[in-house]
């Protein structure tokens, strides 16, 4: 059974008005005291919070598991205990993958951070943006290669699925997922053509280093990607999703497809060729519609019903989901989300409901910690 594990990226926000809160410091130390009590000097494991770029977020990333169950426990767990470290320093965190509310993001301190600041402007300064990040391991490059090569038709649908950032700066962007639209600003973001081996990627990578551009190999932004710290395969198109359900929803489809594409490559079936000017379509295409508007089917680039594309995915992967034992919850997941709508909907449906964006901001922040708010 292949190992998954989640990257989750919150918000940290005023408890009162929903305004973005510069207290990523604040939220660490608070994890770090708290750890230091639990572990009494044994040496126990600390915690799974990370700083972000900016200073009003902050990540955290899962332990690798197998079983979708227990990766759901570790995502509930660690956004209450976002919830708690954020609460000790006066704010609230919220999955929310941009803030609806205007923003002034400020830099995390730290050589890299400055050195993106500086490299790209305004694009860096303004990306405050909160991803989900789903890691599933490979047995070598060579086989996360072929996967990446076998994905990229299926990774804008997971964009429409989770997208989670109708607003920006005050404003409905017209947008299901926008931050989708301010990451791609980022030079190395997107999707990619076909590899065909682990040697050209590395190349490719190298490449894109050797220009002076990027400074580090944590810059390559592809759709999907190695990790350059482990053997998996990261997948990063998702935004942040509100409920803790979904990005457990999430990881045992893209386990799927890891899977799936996995065993194409060895029983020698080649990748779909499709080029990678339509996959920027259908990642466009899935940013502004969600679930609300049509997509490109991966299989025909043609635009179909959300729901008729999400399914479409599911059939793709079924095989790979009943040998792991995650396909009722797949199917049930699936079927809740097309029912009650993704983040995007629920922001825009509480707006329409409480007429405030600090009531959609402060709500939100509710149900990242408990989905029944």
């Amino acid at each position: 059974m292949r190992s998954v594990g989640v990257e989750e990226e919150l918000l940290l926000v005023h408890a009162r008005t929903g305004q973005p809160l510069a207290l990523a410091s604040a939220v660490l130390a608070a994890a770090d005291r708290s750890a230091e009590q639990r572990s009494h000097g044994d040496g126990a494991p600390g915690h799974a919070f990370e700083k972000e770029l900016q200073k009003e977020q902050v990540e955290f990333a899962t332990k690798p598991v197998t079983e979708m169950g227990e990766l759901g426990d570790e995502v509930t767990r660690w956004r209450a205990e976002a919830g708690r470290h954020a609460a000790s320093a006066g704010a609230l965190v919220a999955a929310l993958a941009t803030s609806p509310l205007p923003a002034q993001p400020s830099l995390n301190p730290g050589k890299r951070y400055a050195w993106l600041g500086e490299q790209f402007g305004l694009t860096a300064q303004e990306q405050l943006t909160c991803g989900c990040h789903v890691h599933v391991s490979v047995e070598s490059d060579e086989e996360g290669v072929a996967v990446l090569d076998r994905i990229r038709p299926w990774l804008a649908v997971l964009t429409a699925m989770s997208a989670n950032s109708p607003f920006w700066q005050g404003q409905d962007s017209k947008y299901a997922s926008y931050r989708s639209r301010v990451w791609n600003r980022l030079p190395s973001a997107g999707p990619l053509h076909v590899f065909g081996s682990a040697d050209r990627y590395h190349e490719q990578v190298r490449a894109m280093l050797d220009t002076g551009i990027l400074r580090d190999e944590g810059m390559i932004y592809f759709d999907a990607r190695l990790s350059a710290t482990y053997p998996t395969v990261e997948v990063r198109v998702a935004d942040v999703c509100l409920e803790a359900s979904t990005p457990v929803l999430l990881a045992a489809l893209v386990r799927a497809l890891v899977e799936t594409a996995a065993r194409a490559w060895c029983a020698g079936d080649p990748p779909s060729r499709v080029n990678t000017g339509l996959l920027r379509l259908a990642a466009w295409q899935a940013g502004r519609s969600g679930l609300d508007g049509p997509l490109l089917h991966p299989e025909t680039t043609r635009a179909a019903p959300a729901a008729e594309v999400v399914r479409a995915l599911y059939a793709h992967v079924r095989e790979a989901l009943v040998e792991s034992g995650d396909d009722e919850r797949a199917r049930e997941g699936i079927a809740g989300l097309l029912e009650r709508g993704n983040g995007a909907r629920i922001q825009r449906e509480l707006l329409r409901t409480h007429g405030s964006l600090t009531s959609v901001v402060t709500r939100c922040a509710r149900i990242t910690i408990d989905s029944r708010a």
